[in-house]
């Protein structure tokens, strides 16, 4: 897919012109955000282009829902729109494989619980060799079950500094709290998680 084609489809003018340079300034972020947050089991099966693609027809059909939402920045109603559409694609993949497992475990947009899991997949991805893989699943649960006794708060600056490279504002715009606070709570998610990661043996 070029990079282009979500942006030249026609529509209102002013619209599409303010949501594809938006669209075209925060891809990297979004493409961070999807690389994160996506199931592994699609990862083959679905393509970042797709999802964004998608975001931007979804963000286009609703985008007099943002004009009424004035305190939402542009940035953080499109993070959202895509982290739904791609949740949204991973259940229409489970349902055409027909997979109770999978469809019982879709997460939500706005299930933090699930960023627990997208954490501990990524803290302990270089872990284990080949004859590790049985201890690095276990691990990678135990992991994942020391991250939900955080608070669901901290757990996504955590996820939203480190994974999505999100500034300090951006990220309490995305969680909609003060920056001070926001800055505030990484430090102390920080310094938590480095605990959790001694008891594990990861850096």
């Amino acid at each position: 897919m070029e990079r282009s084609e979500p942006y030249e489809q026609p529509g209102h003018p002013d619209r599409d012109c303010v949501l594809g340079r938006a669209f075209e300034e925060y891809r990297a972020k979004l493409e961070r955000m999807i690389a994160f947050r996506m199931d592994p089991a699609f990862q083959t099966r679905i393509e970042p282009g797709d999802v964004i693609q998608e975001s931007y027809f979804e963000a286009s059909r609703r985008f007099s829902e943002f004009q009424s939402q004035s305190n939402i920045p542009l940035f953080v109603w499109i993070r959202q729109r895509v982290l739904q559409t791609l949740v949204d694609m991973q259940r229409a993949h489970s349902r055409e494989k027909r997979s109770v497992f999978l469809e019982s475990r879709m997460p939500e947009a706005n299930d933090f619980q699930s960023t627990s899991l997208s954490l501990a997949r990524v803290l302990m991805a270089n872990v284990p060799t080949p004859s590790q893989i049985a201890m690095r699943v276990e691990e990678e649960e135990q992991l994942k079950l020391s991250l939900d006794a955080m608070h669901e708060t901290d757990r996504e600056i955590l996820a939203l500094r480190h994974f999505e490279h999100l500034s300090n504002s951006e990220t309490a715009a995305v969680l909609g709290i003060s920056p001070t606070a926001a800055s505030n709570r990484y430090v102390r998610a920080a310094a938590r998680l480095s605990e959790i990661l001694n008891r594990f043996g990861a850096k």
